[in-house]
């Protein structure tokens, strides 16, 4: 699939981005991994300083798919690592999109996939299991569903109702 200009996304559908159907990001994430765009149908999972969900996840077939983590914006953990990246990468995950931390940033700089997060901690995670999978999110000042499409780029983060095409 090829990446969609975000900037370009926006320029074309003003009524989309009126209505609501197509969000913009606040603009509060570091930009991590080899794949600087990346794009595909959201999948949500809610956790506060736990990863034991999105192992689970990142170890289901990605398929293109975007992983959306509402880490509550904890910056006292990581909630992803170098070992987290490469799985999906291997499992076929288009990009990860962390409101939290990660940690192994050269490992996941590494990695052939796109991910997002608010900044690096070295601390790794509870393993307790607690959290919500599939669930609506609200994150960066917009609320995203599991299915919604989510398009990224160096000029920022997109999520639109439907999958988008110019």
């Amino acid at each position: 699939m090829d990446a969609l200009a975000t900037a370009e996304v926006c320029d074309s559908n003003a009524a989309h981005l009126r209505s609501g159907d197509l969000r913009v990001l606040q603009p509060i994430f570091q930009s991590y991994g080899q794949c600087r765009s990346f794009s595909g149908p959201v999948v949500t999972v809610k956790v506060f300083e736990d990863n034991v969900l999105v192992r689970a996840l990142l170890e289901t077939k990605g398929e293109g798919r975007v992983l959306v983590i509402d880490g509550g914006g904890s910056m006292r953990c990581a909630l992803v690592g170098g070992n987290l990246g490469q799985l999906a990468q291997n499992m076929g995950w288009s990009g990860i999109v962390v409101n939290g931390c990660i940690r192994d940033v050269d490992e996941i700089n590494a990695c052939d996939i796109g991910v997002r997060a608010l900044g690096s901690h070295p601390m790794k995670s509870n393993k307790k299991g607690i959290g919500e999978k599939h669930v609506p999110v609200y994150i960066a000042g917009s609320l995203i569903l599991d299915g919604e499409w989510l398009y990224a780029d160096s000029d920022g983060i997109l999520v639109s109702k439907l999958e988008l095409s110019l």
